[in-house]
This record gives structure tokens, C-alpha cells and sequence, in this order.
């Protein structure tokens, strides 16, 4: 099916069962402990051996020799397969660091070796019995010196954020020295890592030439598509499975050192493979958010419209990779006829920076957000209603290409209201609550709409139950259930009738989980296969299609009824298609919008910072599911938490590594740091977006925070920290006296 014109009205707009509050049908088996994941995958192939993977313990240079011996005189050990035992394997379009493979070290915890051993405690003692040499070559490892020299570089983070290396509309220069109200500043955002729940792991099982690997991955077809072309094999030999993902952000996106060296693992010891990666690989073996040094320069006149707008960000990251796309937003958010954006990147010999949840936005808008507070603050402006003054309905660098949708000052209006905005002093360092010094803070969310192409089959049988396969996969995110709703809306059914297989190569290929774009893209695919079985079921109980009503598991024309289960018959009906986009999302421009508020207590004598209130409002097309929309959207804010006050991976400069690579140095929200959430969804759809009218919402609700609660800290304290996150040591010597 192909999407070239705005939606019209569709059996979706019934919203019998999509936009309803549905539990999760994945929920029962992810509760008892019943829903498999990669590594517990012990029904799908017996003998399994387990593998451990050895990583370099330098950052820079050449391994000279590897002495194996003792760690296969170990007990238990099947085999062991080092990085000198084959040339270097190709690297796939998806990744920047080389997996594994000869003598060149490229950044700290690369894979130099995999032991497969019979229990994992004998793969990982015998992994420590390797003895390697290394050649030791200088790196380059902080990017702070390295900024001045970045080369001016474009980017596209391949998730709706890019931008050129540098990109000039109007006459920057000239208006931002002509405009009376100036702002100049530098902010700082550190190395982040996803730290999710499952780390990476997979099970490799070789069948002659085809190969067959359960794994914790997000995009099913681009992994196929990687992994085949790094072991050198062909597609069609090679299967990925993956129906559950316990988190990915982004990190699983691509493939990584498990999934490669479990593969190899398997074919050296002749016999399944299971292999994880441990929690210090995750930081320096796999991949995380750059750190970035942005500068923003804003414009305005008296009257608080901008005149200029100027944002510069500078990354580092491997030779051959990408820059983060900082600057993308501020393209977009607000207008302004003069303007300027660049981005810089630094090789580094740090590990591979790449796509972290909103990848782009979430680092530029932490320092985009903070700087609008400053302008307005400048300005003698309320911070939400300077935001409201510039909004644009258009693309501030094209204004003959409007938005879809864009209702960034009714998210924002509301939440002021909802939130009891009025009552906050806008001079800082003023309301106190005992200890505790009292503010709050606002930012607005962005982040872009993305279509991709998405496929599903569907297949009903005689009892009426429709099954759906696509590739598409459920990283915690609800897939399972939206995917089941979307096929209960367009046949007729009760969701119990629904029957929903992810993850499997052996299906249909889907837009996959990442960049906000998996529900939107994956439910149009299945919508698109479901027209087609709608035809087949009118077709085979001869009603006229354009004629039938699919409701109640029944099917009816004019005065005739039959059961849906009748059409299929013994052998049951299928049908496959995808959702293929044309050109809307160049004729609008397609994003999503937030307004976050966040209320923070900062104690007055240690500076310690708590988040005591949040609120999201969402603009995000059709909302599928608002309890499990509005769990990715809590889940975000959670996040946000964590960016703006404690996660940073400390970069070792004269090793290069990260030093707090495990979850006991590197922090991260827990329960007790999170207050209440409320989250509001917008009551609107979008049907330029696709037959479903909706949009993305996963990261939007991260989009923002960090600069709300930055903002709501200024506000309680009268500090501005423009260097993430906000520790209590940036804080406690500015702090106001204690009376």
C-alpha cells in the first residue's frame, strides 16, 4: 500500500479497540517469568556452551601476540577463538568500530577473544588466563582539547535528526550584532550510556552452512542484513529471533560484539553458543551518547521577538563515525529570519559514539532550553510565554513548507495551567519550604516524525482468530499490543482473537524499534496487510468489499451476515503487505511537541537536588495506546532525570576508558528519585503521518526534561549550571547564605 495523500476517514477512526487504555498483553508472561529472552533461550538448541568475551585492555595500538595455551588447559574450556586467528571481518554499513578480527586495536574493550567453556564461571576464569602483548600507540581522548581543531562535518543520526555542517539562513552575524538583547553562552553535555535492563547477549547455533542466533536486538532486518555481510554468509542462510528486547534505547540498534562472537564461538566449538556481554563491555565494547560542547547565541528585540538564532555543537567519535546531531531542533522550535547552525566532529580513540534514545534532540534541546530561559530572563519575559512568542507554524528555513500538526503552545498553555504555573516566583532564590530551597522550571520537547517502510502478514482461520508476523520487534515499549489492537480494529474482533508473533526474521520486514518511529510505521504495515485481508475475506463470502462492515467477528453487507471465521475455511486466508510512504514528509514538515514542567527542591546547606514534581503534555498525532504511551512517556521523564542530575561516564585521558563502566559507578534514577508523573496527551491526529493518524512518543518525553529541571534549579537556587549534570559540587559554593 502506498501513503501519498492525507489520510481520510478508515475502520481505524472507529476506535473500538485502538486509543483505548489496553493492559498489555505481554504482561502476564513477562510477570511470571514466562516470556523468553535472548539469553534464557535453553528450549531452542540443546548442549549449549557458554562464551565469554575477552576485551582489549588498552585503548590505542597493535596486539603483538597471544598466548592461549593455559586458558585451554583450563577445566570445562571447548575452545577458545582469538582476534589473530582470522583477518580483521568486514564491517557492516551500521557500524563504526571493527567487531572482530586481527591485530589493530581501535578503542579500549574491543574484542580481542571469545572462550567457550561448559559453565560461564570456567569461559570467564580461562578468558583471565590469556596472556596478550600489546604494542601501545598514543590516543586521543578528551575532546575538550580537541574542539578548537574539529573539523566543520554534517550528520544524520538515520532516526529523523540531521543536519549540515554548517548551515546559514539570512544574516546571522549581521542581526546578532544589531540586536539589542544579546546572550552568548557554552553548555556541556557528558558521555552517557544506555545502561539498559538485558544487556547484550545472544544464542548462536550453526546447522551446516545456516546459522540461526536468538538475540536481544531492535532492528531484525538491518541485523540480518550486518550480521551476514561481517561473517561473509549469505542472507537467506542466516535467521535472527528476538521477540523479547529488555531494553535498548538505541543500543541495540545495530549489531554488536555478542551476536558476532557467538556466531564464532558456535562454528569453532561445533555446538550452540551462549554468550552475554557483562556490564563494563556495555560501556567501552559497545556504543554510548557523545558528550558535546554547544554554543548558543540568541537575538532578540525589546519586544522579545528573536532576531538571531546561533547554535555550534562539537562531538567526538571514531574515525568514520558521526557527529551528534545537536543542533537539528533548533532549526525547527522557534522562528527567527536569521540564523545559523554547525556542527563539529573530533576523532576521538574513545569506543563508538551512536544513537542513544532521541539522539540529537535530547543533548541539543538540554542546552537550547536553558539558553531560551536565559534570553527570556534577560528579556524581563515569562519563560513560557517567550516561548509562545516565537512560536512558527512553518519551517523557519523554508516557510513555504508548513507543519502537519504543530500545537507546541497548546502543550504549553495547558501545562501551565495544570501545573499552577502562576504561582511561581520569578525571581530566583526566593521560595523556601524548610531546607529546602523551592523552584520550578519549563522547556519545551521536540523531536521529528519519521516514516519508514513497514511490512506485516496477517493470516485468518476458521475459528475466527487472526494471526499477525512482522519482524517488528517489543523493547518494553508495547508493540505486542498495539500491533494487537491495530488488527482487532481493521478485522472486527475481540483482542483475544488476535494472535501477534514478533521479532523473527523469517517475517515480513518492518520499520523495526528506534527514533520514535516503531508504532506509527509498524501498525500502518499491519493496517496495509489487513486491508488486503479484508478484500480476501468479502471476496471469498461475496459481499462486495467497498460494501462490508467487519464488527463483533462478523462480517456484513446490506442485510447479509456471516461469521469472518466462515471466509476463511479449512486452509484459512493470508495476506502480506507494507506501508510505503510518498513525499508528504517533504511537503510538511512532520514532528512531535512537548511542554515539560518540573518543580525541584535543592537543599539550602548541601545542595542536594530533588525533583519533586513533573508534567508532560504531548502533541504526538493519535495517541494507539494512552497506558502504554503514557508509560514510555514516564519512562523518558525518568531518564531525564538522570541526564540532568547523575549519569556521566567518566572518560579515564590517560587510558581511555570509561571508569564507572557498571551500575554501581555509573548512576542511575531509581525508584526513590523519581516523584509523581503526570502525563497529558493532546486530544488530536495527524493524517498526513499515515492511516493510523498518529506519531511517535517514546522520546519526546525525554526531549526537554534535562533543561526543565536545569531551569527549575536556577529558579530554587539563583545558579545557572550550564555543564550536565548538576552535581551538588557545582552547586554548594553559590549557593544563597544559610540564615
Amino acid at each position: 500500500m502506498r501513503f501519498d495523500t492525507p489520510a481520510t476517514t478508515n475502520p481505524i477512526d472507529q476506535l473500538r479497540v485502538v486509543g483505548k487504555p489496553t493492559d498489555r498483553i505481554d504482561g502476564p508472561a513477562k510477570t511470571t517469568g514466562r516470556a523468553p529472552y535472548a539469553y534464557e533461550r535453553y528450549d531452542v538448541a540443546p548442549n549449549q556452551a557458554y562464551g565469554y568475551v575477552l576485551g582489549a585492555g588498552f585503548a590505542k595500538g597493535r596486539i603483538t601476540a597471544m598466548d592461549t595455551a593455559a586458558a585451554k588447559a583450563a577445566p570445562g574450556v571447548v575452545t577458545v577463538v582469538t582476534t589473530l586467528d582470522m583477518p580483521r571481518l568486514e564491517r557492516s554499513e551500521s557500524n563504526i568500530a571493527y567487531l572482530f578480527g586481527g591485530p589493530e586495536i581501535q578503542h579500549y574493550h574491543q574484542a580481542v577473544a571469545v572462550v567457550v567453556a561448559e559453565t560461564f564461571e570456567q569461559a570467564r576464569d580461562a578468558a583471565f588466563l590469556i596472556r596478550t602483548d600489546y604494542a601501545r600507540e598514543p590516543g586521543r581522548f578528551d575532546l575538550a582539547a580537541r574542539a578548537a581543531t574539529a573539523p566543520l562535518v554534517s550528520g544524520d543520526s538515520q532516526e529523523g535528526s540531521s543536519a549540515p555542517a554548517e548551515d546559514r539562513t539570512g544574516d546571522f552575524d549581521g542581526a546578532f550584532a544589531q540586536s539589542p538583547v544579546r546572550i552568548d553562552q557554552t553548555y556541556t553535555t557528558p558521555y552517557e550510556s544506555h545502561a539498559m535492563m538485558e544487556p547484550h547477549a545472544t544464542i548462536a547455533a550453526w546447522n551446516g552452512d545456516k546459522l540461526t542466533v536468538w538475540t536481544s536486538n531492535q532492528m531484525i532486518a538491518w541485523g540480518k542484513r550486518d550480521l551476514a555481510k561481517t561473517l561473509g554468509i549469505r542472507p537467506e542462510n542466516l535467521r535472527l529471533d528476538s521477540p523479547y528486547v529488555g531494553g535498548g534505547f538505541g543500543g541495540k540498534l545495530f549489531i554488536r560484539a555478542d551476536i558476532v562472537l557467538a556466531a564464532l564461538g558456535a562454528k569453532a566449538a561445533r555446538r550452540p553458543v551462549k554468550l552475554a556481554l557483562t556490564r563494563p563491555l556495555v560501556a567501552n565494547n559497545t556504543t554510548h551518547r557523545s558528550a558535546t560542547i554547544q554554543r548558543i547565541r540568541i537575538g532578540a528585540g525589546r519586544d522579545g521577538k528573536i532576531t538571531a538564532i546561533a547554535h555550534e555543537s562539537t562531538s567526538g567519535n571514531l574515525p568514520d563515525g558521526k557527529p551528534e546531531t545537536a543542533v537539528q531542533q533548533t532549526k525547527l522550535l522557534y522562528a527567527g529570519a536569521n540564523r545559523l547552525t554547525a556542527m563539529r566532529l573530533a576523532e576521538l580513540d574513545l569506543p563508538e559514539s551512536n544513537a542513544m534514545r532521541a539522539p540529537g534532540e535530547a543533548p541539543g534541546l538540554m542546552a537550547l532550553e536553558i539558553a531560551i530561559d536565559e534570553m527570556a530572563e534577560k528579556l524581563g519575559l515569562d519563560p513560557v510565554e517567550f516561548r509562545i512568542l516565537n512560536d512558527t507554524q512553518v519551517d523557519p528555513e523554508h516557510p513555504e513548507r508548513p507543519f502537519s500538526q504543530r500545537h507546541l503552545i497548546e502543550c504549553l498553555r495547558l501545562g501551565a495551567d495544570r501545573f499552577g504555573w502562576s504561582g511561581r516566583n520569578a525571581t530566583p532564590g526566593r521560595r523556601r519550604e524548610g531546607k529546602w530551597l523551592v523552584g520550578m522550571g519549563v522547556a519545551a520537547g521536540f523531536r521529528n516524525n519519521l516514516l519508514a517502510k513497514s511490512g506485516a502478514r496477517v493470516h485468518l482461520d476458521k475459528q475466527g482468530v487472526v494471526t499477525v508476523e512482522t519482524d517488528m520487534t517489543d523493547i518494553g515499549t508495547g508493540s505486542y499490543t498495539i500491533i494487537a489492537q491495530t488488527a482487532a480494529e481493521m478485522m472486527g474482533v475481540p483482542l483475544e482473537k488476535v494472535v501477534v508473533r514478533l521479532g523473527d526474521s523469517d517475517f515480513p520486514a518492518s520499520a523495526g524499534s528506534g527514533g520514535q518511529w516503531g508504532a506509527n510505521n509498524s501498525t500502518a504495515g499491519v493496517y496495509a496487510a489487513c486491508v488486503k485481508l479484508r478484500d480476501a475475506v468479502a471476496k471469498s463470502l461475496g459481499f462486495n468489499s467497498a460494501d462490508a462492515v467487519f464488527a463483533d467477528g462478523q462480517v456484513r453487507a446490506g442485510n447479509r451476515s456471516a461469521p469472518i471465521g466462515q471466509a476463511a475455511g479449512e486452509g484459512g486466508l493470508s495476506a502480506e503487505d507494507q506501508i510505503e510512504f510518498g513525499d508528504l514528509a517533504k511537503r510538511y514538515q512532520q514532528s512531535t511537541f512537548a511542554g515539560h514542567f518540573v518543580e525541584v527542591g535543592v537543599d539550602a546547606a548541601t545542595g542536594e537536588t530533588r525533583v519533586r514534581r513533573m508534567l508532560a503534555v504531548c502533541s504526538a498525532g493519535r495517541i494507539l495506546n494512552p497506558k502504554s504511551a503514557r508509560s514510555q512517556v514516564i519512562g523518558a521523564m525518568t531518564m531525564g532525570v538522570g541526564a540532568a542530575l547523575m549519569e556521566e561516564l567518566a572518560v579515564d585521558k590517560r587510558h581511555g576508558f570509561f571508569v564507572n563502566h557498571d551500575l554501581a559507578g555509573y548512576e542511575v534514577p531509581v525508584h526513590a528519585d523519581i516523584p509523581h508523573q503526570e502525563v497529558i496527551f493532546l486530544d488530536e491526529v495527524d493524517p498526513a503521518s499515515s492511516p493510523m493518524k498518529a506519531k511517535g512518543v517514546g522520546e519526546l518525553g525525554l526531549c526537554g526534561v534535562g533543561a526543565a529541571i536545569a531551569n527549575a534549579v536556577y529558579n530554587a537556587t539563583g545558579v545557572r549550571v550550564r555543564d550536565y549534570p548538576i552535581t551538588l559540587d557545582k552547586l554548594i559554593e553559590h549557593l544563597p547564605e544559610v540564615a
